[in-house]
């Protein structure tokens, strides 16, 4: 029994946040197709071999520890679907599709661009061309395309900036596989920059990079090793790694603690999972003195924490916006004519005006 007790337990606390993880995530955005269906039965079986772990255990265990081991095994298998579970979702992520609303409808003039990423994976966007020599790269976040910066898209645009909006790998129409902790973000970035400092409307000398939530993570982290990159935006941005949440137990103690025991565990078992390196965190890519700003939602506590320490790394060369009553990525939406003044103002100053 105790053979059995094992290697049920020990299947069960894989196969279940492997189903979670791989399941959930399909089934919410497509429904019960192959994909989503297959990781429900995964979950299901795991589940019922979780039951048999639970009944082996009351037959085997003394009535004195058998609480005791109830709420162990619980335990553990809430652990590996909070790291686990996280790993196969982000490395497994299902691919969203591309908005019907293009620039066109915004009123702007654009391209359809297509380029490779660093290590050649094909990305797609749109590109707006520039009028005033300088040019961004524009990137939403995890689980989003190109259509959900539009509105973003459109504000620069308007004070003449060139943008490309582009999927991450994985992401609408780019080609490869998704990673929605952005580890593949300084070969996507680094095609995107590739790709303006060629065109023959931009000034090689004045790019930048905007990216929401995973976007702008993906976007510090990669100034940190493309000198192109001249000055950053990046708007909800925690963390991608484990060492982004080192500010986490001073913020709340004991719950801090063991929320960066989870992303121990979690930035483990992502890189079991996925072939990109665990990219360098965002403070320390910080330090590289690229100059930048950036925007913490107000309504949520982590951004503005995260937003502060990696501002350490550099307060020289980094401004910290924390919109107030401003949910994630939300700052355009509940301020725009600050993020209209911040933002614009920002990029004015570090590329310079057209002239």
């Amino acid at each position: 029994r105790a053979q059995q007790l094992a290697v049920a337990l020990a299947t069960a606390l894989v196969a279940v946040p492997v189903g979670l993880g791989f399941g959930g995530p399909h089934l919410v955005k497509h429904g019960l197709a192959a994909a989503s269906v297959a990781g429900v039965l995964v979950l299901v079986g795991g589940l019922a071999l979780f039951g048999t772990a639970l009944a082996v255990s009351s037959r085997i265990a003394r009535l004195v520890v058998r609480v005791p081991a109830w709420i162990g095994q619980i335990v553990a298998l809430l652990l590996m679907c909070l790291t686990l579970g996280q790993a196969v979702a982000a490395t497994n992520a299902p691919r969203p599709t591309v908005g019907q609303r293009t620039p066109a409808d915004a009123g702007l003039t654009y391209e359809e661009a297509t380029f490779p990423a660093s290590d050649g994976v094909t990305l797609s966007g749109w590109y707006v061309p520039t009028r005033n020599g300088a040019a961004v790269a524009l990137l939403p976040g995890a689980g989003s395309t190109r259509s959900d910066v539009l509105d973003h898209a459109v504000v620069l645009a308007s004070h003449g900036f060139g943008v490309l909006l582009f999927d991450a790998r994985g992401h609408g129409r780019s080609d490869g596989r998704a990673m929605d902790f952005g580890w593949y973000g300084d070969a996507d970035i680094g095609g995107a920059i590739t790709f303006l400092a060629t065109r023959p409307d931009v000034d090689a000398r004045r790019l930048a990079v905007v990216g929401m939530s995973m976007g702008g993570e993906q976007a510090i982290g990669a100034a940190a090793t493309n000198p192109a990159i001249r000055a950053v935006v990046a708007e909800g941005a925690t963390g991608r790694v484990v060492g982004d949440t080192e500010w986490l137990s001073a913020a709340y103690g004991t719950r801090g603690a063991i929320s960066e025991l989870v992303g121990v565990l979690t930035t483990r078992f992502t890189d079991l999972l996925t072939s990109a390196d665990p990219p360098v965190t965002l403070h320390d890519a910080a330090a590289s003195g690229t100059p930048m700003l950036l925007i913490a939602g107000g309504d949520v506590a982590d951004e503005a924490h995260a937003g502060r320490y990696i501002r350490s790394a550099s307060p020289d060369t980094i401004e910290l916006w924390i919109a107030p009553d401003t949910p994630h990525t939300g700052a355009l939406r509940t301020h725009p004519a600050e993020w209209n003044a911040r933002v614009v103002g920002f990029l004015e100053r570090t590329l310079g005006r057209a002239g």
